[in-house]
């Protein structure tokens, strides 16, 4: 049934809830910032329609709070509630409580939600979708079970938490005495980050390269819009981002995006949604690895390149729109790379740094694009994720674009704290990421063999 939202509750904050109010402003929908009593006076609260404090600061009293941000709803009159990524983005328990209060839930059906969540259920889905997956096991609870999956599979394996997610619980093993000593610790890590013990193995597929494929859905129809190059990672999480991927030739691209279609259409999938695949160029394979039922940061390039609004078209389909995108009408165009600027010293191990943004100069140029929350005077909280700004920049092609980056860096000025713009500029002075030649692996490797980096340029923003 089409019943277009009027007003939405946004459960979210920072860059991502600014975005959102954007998008929603842009279709007519009246907005209400759901706000911690730190972000009180933050952005999203300062361009929201209307306000709701949720709690004190910590997240499980504020943006992890169901029974408050249903109620926050209730009080507020709202439609719908757009979860944003990260909290309760990929809590089906919540998009249940939503959709059970009458409410609309801005993404996936709980059922999908719970289905993809769970790594080992997720991978027996692509494969019956015929989908490649990574070798590896269902979930496992003993470690003699452990041990005769790993011979079967071959090492080294990673052990990965069953129920999680941004790169978070998984352990790498070479051995059946590291199987032994890290199958436990992984068990308990799992329990507490995830409330589920359960793990599974994968095969480790060594200087792999991490491309997923952006879709969006409306449970009848579905579309893909092309691929997203995040290889250049740190402790498993994504530092810097681009769309098109440079590893990639046409007939590989037609077969992961079709591939990610296939499991799209076999979940009767609605929203926008992410699936995740590693490539290993030495046997040319994909393999799907995780399904992210929510926009990811990472969104904006798919957006440069593709001239489609996202987060606008996860409100049209929440709002009961049928997907007007036939994918014939999608068109790769150019090339966009993205930079998270985090509040994090590079020169002493990323350590973060919030204080007070004292003066902030966005840089101007053809093809830029600024994603953040910040304003002078901004005081950066030391509770929540360290995203400050997502410097998105567009180009006719990978050269210019990697060019118009590196100029962008140096007009961007952040005073008052330390960002991780200066790693930004070492990354794109390096012929190695000018050649595309890097993998999951190589960040952390180019870190600890140039021991100058990046205390050379560390305050590149101030």
């Amino acid at each position: 049934m089409h019943q277009p939202i009027k007003k939405l509750l946004i459960a979210n904050r920072g860059e991502i809830a600014v975005r959102i109010i954007h998008a929603a402003r842009n279709l007519g929908i009246a907005t209400v910032a759901a706000c911690s009593e730190a972000d009180a006076d933050a952005l999203p609260a300062r361009l929201a329609d209307e306000v709701c404090i949720l709690g004190p600061a910590r997240a499980d009293q504020s943006y992890l709070n169901q029974d408050a941000l249903l109620r926050a709803a209730q009080t507020h009159g709202v439609d719908a509630i757009h979860p944003g990524y990260g909290f309760l983005a990929e809590n089906a328990a919540f998009a249940e409580a939503v959709e059970q209060a009458g409410l609309i839930f801005v993404g996936p059906t709980a059922e999908t939600i719970r289905l993809m969540g769970d790594k080992a259920m997720a991978r027996r889905t692509a494969q019956a979708a015929g989908v490649p997956v990574v070798p590896g096991s269902d979930a496992l609870h003993s470690l003699e079970d452990a041990k005769r999956c790993a011979q079967e599979i071959g090492y080294p394996l990673l052990v990965k938490a069953a129920a999680g997610g941004g790169g978070r619980g998984i352990r790498v093993v070479r051995n059946a005495d590291e199987l032994a000593r890290e199958f436990p610790i992984a068990q308990s890590e799992a329990r507490a980050a995830f409330g589920s013990g359960e793990v599974y193995l994968e095969r480790f597929i060594q200087h792999a390269r991490h491309i997923e494929v952006q879709i969006l859905g409306d449970g009848e129809q579905a579309v893909h819009l092309y691929e997203r190059e995040c290889s250049l990672q740190r402790r498993r999480q994504k530092v810097f981002e681009e769309a098109p991927s440079a590893a990639l030739n046409t007939q590989q691209r037609e077969a992961l995006c079709l591939s990610a279609l296939q499991l799209a259409r076999q979940l009767r999938y609605r929203s926008a949604g992410t699936l995740e695949y590693l490539y290993d160029a030495e046997r040319d394979a994909f393999y799907f690895i995780e399904m992210n039922t929510r926009i990811q940061v990472e969104h904006p390039v798919t957006e440069m390149v593709t001239g489609i609004d996202l987060v606008q078209w996860m409100l049209r389909i929440a709002g009961g729109e049928p997907l007007g995108l036939r994918q014939q009408d999608i068109v790769l165009s150019g090339c966009a790379c993205e930079m998270r600027i985090n509040a994090e010293d590079p020169a002493r191990n990323f350590f973060p740094c919030p204080g007070v943004v004292e003066k902030i100069v966005w840089p101007q140029g053809d093809g830029i694009r600024i994603d953040s929350h910040l304003f002078n005077g901004y005081k950066v909280p030391p509770y929540y994720d360290s995203l400050l700004a997502k410097l998105v920049v567009y180009g006719e092609d990978r050269p210019q674009t990697l060019n118009r980056a590196e100029q962008a860096l140096r007009q961007l000025r952040i005073s008052g704290v330390t960002t991780t713009q200066s790693l930004h500029q070492w990354l794109l002075a390096d012929s190695r990421l000018r050649a595309g030649r890097f993998d999951t692996t190589s960040l952390e490797q180019w870190l600890l063999a140039d021991d100058s980096q990046p205390v050379q340029v560390c305050r590149g923003g101030r």
